[in-house]
């Protein structure tokens, strides 16, 4: 094993190693095993510290003596026993009913499994054909589509097919003047002289490399400093620094462009997600995934842009008091963010054959299902979109609101976590009270603060995201009230079809199609939808239930796998608050969630339903992530799914939506910030424009409304004077 870390005792990473003999596939080598510990060891090390020492508390205790007393009556430690007792213990703490075994038995299963999948050698085997732009041949859903590209769609076109020449992507596109700036061009030699890097970073490719331009205590003054550049904060940055005021970006992640983004699956989870892609609530029943890079979630989202459904922003009204954010009023600003993303519907002939199942199992069906909208210019369908756009295809705010800052004058700092706003100064009725933002310059490589700077400004917008922002708010003193509870997740999980044909669910546009027929499954707009996610190996192999052989079958059907997830829109129960995020003492962060009542019906349905398309699309079997999965091969099997336990870590659940934590209402003691400004409640001049202040959770992928809600706020801060 490789860089082992203190936390992990002898003991503990014999257990580690017992365990993966047991949990990755039969045929996997010693090497392939050892190799799989030995990443997980390196991800433990990388975790906060406080994570670090409960998952080795947790292997410790797996591992010891009097887990096995109690679970099989045997007085030997896990790495001790016999083959069969292994298999016995894996399956009796998966199934238990104490909910900390399922939890640790889910935490050990799914990084063994994660890791063991990130490598080559691993998904080779399973049908996984990596990264476009290391290949000669593509599906005949991915690069351009024939035709003549037009600003009408999202996608490039090219005379004839990337597939039927055998031509790359990137020579492909080249030949299509409309597309020709998303080829793989050479990496450009120099960062935009508005982004100050506070960590020397050696990109990806040869020759470039960007040194550290901030230095410990640095002091800094503007009008305006935004924390986070993700849908909010950089949309914010971008209105404010064009209406001439002097802007401040601090962004926690670091600054990556095309070039950077490999289209490698381990990688680029590393890199670009929170936590490296291991964010979880504390009992580890919700994965969530978080962006965390210059560009935030816009940079690793599926590019669908959705309109909030009027009926929820009447919701907002009604109940949060929300001002000025009608369907009338909001319908320009919609109009708008459209235009400055290119968001642009998918034309029939570019969807893959997993969105396919949608659309197609959907008229079967005589559900309701539209192509997607998604924010792409000249995209060259290559699947990769959660890692990043290695063509600058995707319209995030990486490549465009914030070139619109950078252009009026803002700088961008990366790799700066904000750790306390505090009040440093008294305002006037006239003039907003200054503040200090202290931030913590972090290491690139190793992620921990090698010097502080500050930044003063009368004017403070928090962007960090919905778990971001309210522990920054806790810790500067500043939390109370309703910041940090309201947890709103759109819990997530998937249904898997398996196909007589070949699916490729990792190659084309990830998400182009949805199906809405049960947002609405309640006359008060609660209810679930119908989308399809990209099935990349490291996500795919976590999420599969079992271990062993099963698992290894199951994996081994990769590239006939069909998904569809189910988005429940949750806190249908309106006085329930269903989860929490919490500033620990001492550092970390607490989340907390559960579903509520209705939501856990409308969970349940959304299960039933996915599986129905699968079936209506010819899947010779469905699978849902059970952990033991329900099977269903006809209609009549289905029935099964409503009588399964949906408690945390029976079910595989996780959320690209984190949201409401700090949301608008006119009530301090139920709402974060106020129903008109999005204005700290008693601290002027402290505004915030992210997911969290989302009134209810949405019902459809939040980073159009984000967008939005921060044009309008922005308008309005600016108007302040």
């Amino acid at each position: 094993m490789t860089s082992p870390t203190a936390l992990l005792t002898p003991t503990c990473r014999a257990t580690l190693l017992a365990a993966a003999r047991r949990i990755l596939p039969p045929d996997a080598t010693p090497a392939a095993v050892e190799a799989s510990v030995g990443i997980v060891d390196g991800w433990i090390a990388a975790m906060a510290p406080e994570k670090a020492r409960e998952l080795a508390r947790a292997i410790a205790i797996f591992g010891g003596v009097g887990a096995a007393l109690v679970t099989l009556g045997t007085a030997r430690p896990f790495a001790r026993l016999t083959d069969a007792q292994q298999d016995r213990m894996l399956e009796r703490w998966g199934a238990s009913r104490v909910p900390v075994q399922r939890t640790v038995l889910q935490g050990i299963r799914r990084l063994l499994l994660a890791a063991y999948y990130s490598r080559e050698e691993a998904t080779r085997p399973i049908g996984y054909r990596g990264p476009m732009h290391d290949r000669d041949e593509l599906e005949p859903w991915e690069g351009p589509v024939p035709g003549v590209a037009t600003d009408d769609e999202p996608v490039a076109r090219a005379p004839t097919s990337a597939q039927a020449r055998g031509a790359p992507p990137q020579r492909e596109v080249a030949k299509n003047p409309d597309a020709d700036h998303h080829r793989n061009a050479a990496p450009p030699t120099e960062t935009p002289r508005d982004v100050i890097h506070a960590s020397p970073v050696r990109r990806a490719y040869p020759g470039v490399t960007v040194g550290a331009d901030l230095t410990d205590g640095t002091r800094i003054r503007a009008d305006v400093v935004v924390i986070g550049s993700g849908a909010g904060g950089a949309v914010m940055a971008a209105r404010l620094a064009e209406s001439g005021r002097e802007v401040v970006i601090l962004e926690e992640g670091g600054f990556y462009t095309a070039p950077d983004f490999t289209e490698r699956e381990a990688e680029m989870t590393a890199a670009l997600y929170a936590d490296r892609g291991l964010r979880a609530t504390d009992d580890l029943s919700v994965a969530m995934l978080q962006g965390r890079a210059v560009g935030g979630g816009t940079t690793i989202n599926w590019m669908i842009m959705l309109r909030t459904r009027d009926w929820v922003l009447e919701e907002w009204a009604a109940h949060a008091g929300t001002v000025g954010m009608s369907p009338a009023d909001l319908a320009p600003v919609f109009d708008l963010v459209e235009r400055e993303t290119h968001a642009r519907p998918v034309p029939d002939d570019a969807h893959s054959p997993n969105n396919r199942i949608i659309l197609d199992g959907a008229r079967t069906l005589g559900w309701r299902a539209e192509p997607a909208t998604i924010n792409a210019r000249g995209c060259v369908r290559s699947g990769f979109c959660g890692f990043g756009c290695r063509y600058d295809a995707k319209q995030g705010t990486l490549v465009t609101y914030l070139p619109r800052a950078f252009a009026a004058g803002a700088r961008l700092y990366a790799d700066v976590r904000a750790d306390r706003v505090e009040l440093i100064e008294r305002g006037t009725a006239t003039r907003l009270p200054r503040k200090r933002v202290t931030a913590s310059v972090l290491d690139r490589t190793t992620g921990r603060p090698r010097g502080t700077i500050t930044v003063e400004a009368p004017v403070v917008v928090l962007a960090g995201g919905a778990v971001g922002t309210p522990v920054l708010l806790q810790r500067s003193g500043m939390g109370g009230g309703g910041v940090g509870d309201w947890l709103r997740l759109h819990p997530t999980t998937a249904v898997v079809g398996v196909y007589d044909h070949d699916i490729d669910g990792a190659a084309g546009i990830p998400l182009s199609a949805m199906c809405d027929e049960f947002l609405r499954r309640d006359a008060d707009g609660y209810g679930f939808w119908l989308e399809c996610p990209p099935l990349h190996p490291m996500l795919a192999a976590a999420a599969t239930p079992g271990f062993g052989a099963e698992h290894a079958a199951c994996m081994r059907e990769f590239a006939r796998i069909g998904s569809i997830i189910s988005l429940v829109r949750d806190g249908a129960d309106r006085e329930l608050s269903n989860g929490a995020v919490r500033a620990r003492r001492g550092g970390g962060t607490s989340l907390t969630y559960r579903l509520g009542p209705r939501d856990r019906a409308h969970f349940v349905e959304s299960m039933e339903a996915a599986a129905r398309l699968h079936l209506a699309c010819g899947a010779r079997e469905v699978r849902t992530l059970h952990t033991q999965p329900v099977r269903a091969t006809s209609e009549r099997d289905l029935a099964e799914i409503r009588t399964r336990s949906v408690a945390p870590n029976d079910v595989a659940l996780f959320s690209a939506h984190v949201n409401g934590t700090c949301r608008m209402g006119r009530d301090p003691r139920t709402s974060g910030v106020t129903p008109d400004l999005a204005e700290r409640h008693g601290v002027r001049g402290l505004f915030v424009c992210d997911g969290s202040i989302l009134p209810t959770s949405l019902g459809v992928n939040p980073q159009e409304t984000i967008m939005a809600l921060a044009t309008v706020l922005a308008g309005r801060i600016a108007a302040l004077g």
